[in-house]
């Protein structure tokens, strides 16, 4: 069969005439399907819902020193969930400070504390005449939200399948003492499901910079999101800390994750972990914020996911429901689109996502058919700093949320409109 490229304009044609009455057939269904974030299913979330059942008003809620939970204090978590945190950020307890249920919200606070107090006491980021970002893309949308509300410039730098291209960070950073930092979800990542290699990490970690205060914000939130059981063995990451320690460079990353994903979105447990340093520093801007986080939420949690081993028992039960979601996806492209050449897409080994690459131009033209036949996706250009992909090509692909009969709808109507907009797009050119 000839892809679409290799067919004169009258093959096309007609193609084009069965693929719009195809279309127009979905259209005609009234399908309300939606694909557009990385959310939990509810079978997911009934994972969780015995947690609500670990604790109760005759439990001890006591620390292990003997402070009582239910009152002002610990500003930076409680000692057991500071453990479990640790196992997940793979760091040390004294290195972790439990915050509440958004890392997002604490990789936000950490720009804002760099931006007007300086991180470990420098300038403050705010009194330069520019500041500037690394973007990894295709990237996670909310981070680039940010950088983009702090008027911090974003730069993009290409995704390799070991991570960042480094020869493009490695010359950025060297010259550029306005680039302050670099975003990384370095375990199968937002979307392309990429975990960096160990040179990648060791460079990220030992790389000459112009700033001295520049800063790697660890976005760990697929730490613990594999797909397959075979992940202990073959989906390892270099500890960023180490890697950072033994460069030189000890006060150089900010660790983020959080049981988002694990547990329940809405009241799940975040934590970050950072240098002796950097964690002094973080403490003594939290001790003007707040008096401590929700201690009862953390400790709910302990009891519940209890330690390592735990957490890793309670995601083989979200690997088993979202494995066949990752595995429809992947074989509907693969039917659909594999013959046509319109399009490439990522085998992710965990996380929440696929990275889907459209004929360039059509990604945008893409995300308005499907969602004029009833099936929202993420938008167009949201993998990229101000949703501006040069190629219009990228669409980030969420299969997590819909049922498994949904998503099949949802993948067919999604492969239909691919084809529809890449036969324009050539009748067009």
């Amino acid at each position: 069969m000839s892809t679409y490229e290799e067919m004169t304009r009258d093959e096309l044609l007609t193609l084009k005439e069965a693929l719009q009455k195809e279309y127009d057939e979905y259209c005609a269904l009234d399908l309300s399907l939606n694909m557009a974030r990385g959310k939990p299913g509810a079978d997911q979330l009934d994972l969780s819902m015995p947690m609500l059942d670990v604790i109760s008003s005759d439990s001890v809620v006591e620390d292990a020193d003997g402070t009582d939970l239910r009152n002002y204090g610990i500003l930076d978590g409680i000692e057991s969930a500071k453990v479990l945190m640790a196992s997940m950020l793979d760091d040390e307890p004294e290195n972790v400070i439990v915050f509440g249920n958004s890392s997002l919200n604490i990789m936000y606070d950490t720009v804002m504390r760099c931006w007007v107090f300086g991180p470990n006491g420098a300038t403050p980021w705010s009194q330069l005449d520019e500041v500037k970002f690394l973007c990894p893309v295709p990237g996670y949308d909310r981070h680039f939200g940010v950088t983009e509300a702090f008027g911090i410039k974003m730069i993009p730098v290409p995704m390799t399948e070991d991570g960042p291209d480094m020869d493009v960070v490695k010359e950025l950073v060297a010259n550029d003492a306005s680039i302050k930092g670099i975003w990384c979800v370095p375990k199968y990542s937002n979307p392309g499901g990429v975990t960096y290699s160990d040179e990648v990490v060791r460079e990220l970690a030992s790389m000459p910079t112009a700033a001295d205060d520049f800063r790697i914000f660890w976005d760990n939130a697929y730490a613990v999101h594999h797909l397959y059981d075979d992940a202990a063995e073959q989906d390892q990451l270099l500890d960023i800390a180490k890697a950072c320690a033994e460069a030189g460079n000890p006060d150089r990353y900010y660790k983020f994750g959080s049981t988002s994903k694990v547990t329940l979105p809405g009241s799940g447990v975040a934590a970050m972990a950072a240098s002796p340093a950097n964690v002094a520093d973080v403490k003594k801007h939290m001790g003007v914020q707040t008096i401590g986080h929700d201690k009862i939420n953390q400790l709910r949690h302990v009891e519940f996911l209890k330690d390592a081993d735990g957490i890793a028992k309670h995601m083989s039960k979200h690997a088993a429901i979202i494995r066949p979601k990752f595995e429809l996806v992947l074989e509907t492209l693969n039917n659909g689109l594999e013959s046509t050449g319109c399009g490439e897409w990522s085998t992710p080994r965990g996380g929440y996502f696929i990275s889907f690459d459209a004929p360039e131009g059509t990604a945008k033209r893409v995300v308005e058919l499907a969602k004029n036949a009833g099936v929202t996706m993420t938008g167009a250009g949201a993998t990229y700093p101000y949703k501006d992909d040069p190629a219009d090509s990228n669409i980030r692909i969420a299969p997590t949320l819909p049922p498994l009969d949904e998503l099949d709808q949802a993948m067919k109507v999604f492969v239909t409109c691919v084809k529809l907009a890449a036969v324009e797009k050539l009748l067009e050119d």
